[in-house]
């Protein structure tokens, strides 16, 4: 496995993150599609043999077990210095006020309770899982700030929101010396590319790591556009993100695929990990195989052809992926 660095910070890290919400009680949160304990360490067993050491959770991921699970798997697998451990905080986590949000009440409430599930003292990377428009973003940062001088996170990071949003933020971060986000969790993918306009030029600018949530389209472009898995028969959210015309696209991953004999999913990561934005997508696994094409993945280089012929048929969508993920 080859490292990169996380955007303009001095960390390392693998260029595929392992997504955790696959990870957790079936039937706790939203998914009905997770894997329980015993399901999921064999697979966060297989990622640290191949040298990922990238793993990203999040507080409201099936209601919490998904942070338990993978915080009691990598402490008995792994050396905890090696490892970069990301968790996110905003979605509801209890009924009633201060129960969600970025408030600086809800942000010191979810950092101990999120160290706590994980088994951990501090997480390497704290993520706002979406953009809270009831809170003053300068109560958000100031509170983020004041989570890494406790030294309960190493550095902090965004989620899907408006790029205007998020210079705001940095700009706010950078005038009155607060901690900046290292990193933005953004919907990017080859189904969906609208980052391209103004987030991931940013992102570049100030030197902030882009790390993709669905850069497969929640498994659109790892099968034929007609063919369905357990996740997306219940999977009502990725049913919005997607649209028809979106097929030409998945079958021109399925074209390169076959001419080059290995999987779609390959394909679509490859693609990705040519932009030189990106650090590293975040990568779901619920099978071994799905491990196994996205570490391929990081050795396959797309000729400028590929890559021509994968982005034409691409239109624009309306923006999508900033309620939830």
């Amino acid at each position: 496995m080859r490292y990169v660095k996380l955007g303009s910070t001095g960390l390392d890290v693998s260029p595929v993150c392992v997504g955790c919400m696959s990870f957790g009680i079936p039937g706790r949160g939203n998914h009905e599609w997770t894997l329980d304990e015993d399901a999921s360490r064999p697979l966060i067993k297989a990622a640290l043999d191949a040298g990922v050491n990238f793993f990203d959770t999040a507080n409201v991921y099936s209601d919490g077990t998904s942070e338990e699970i993978v915080g009691r798997a990598l402490a008995d697998m792994a050396d905890r210095d090696e490892i970069v451990l990301a968790t996110k905080v905003n979605g509801r986590m209890r009924p009633g006020p201060n129960g969600s949000g970025l408030s600086r009440k809800a942000i010191m409430t979810e950092i101990d309770h999120s160290l706590r599930r994980l088994g951990t003292d501090y997480v390497d990377l704290y993520q706002i899982h979406r953009y809270d428009p009831d809170v003053p973003l300068e109560e958000t940062l100031e509170a983020l700030h004041d989570v890494v001088r406790a030294g309960k996170a190493r550095y902090i990071g965004a989620s899907s929101m408006w790029a205007w949003q998020f210079a705001r933020a940095l700009y706010l971060s950078d005038a009155n010396g607060w901690t900046r986000f290292s990193t933005m969790q953004n919907h990017y993918n080859l189904l969906y590319r609208e980052e391209e306009r103004e987030m991931l030029p940013l992102c570049e600018a100030e030197g902030v790591g882009v790390i993709p949530w669905s850069p497969l389209a929640r498994g659109r472009l790892t099968r034929p556009w007609d063919s369905e898995s357990a996740r997306s028969r219940t999977d009502n959210f990725g049913k919005t993100l997607y649209k028809d015309s979106d097929a030409e696209i998945v079958a021109r991953v399925e074209e390169v695929a076959q001419a080059r004999g290995i999987p779609m999913a390959q394909v679509g990561l490859a693609w990705m990990l040519g932009k030189p934005a990106v650090s590293a997508p975040i990568v779901g696994a619920t099978k071994l195989q799905h491990l196994q094409d996205a570490i391929a993945a990081v050795d396959v280089t797309l000729s400028d052809d590929e890559v021509e012929r994968l982005e034409q048929p691409y239109v624009p969508h309306a923006v999508a992926g900033f309620l939830t993920s």
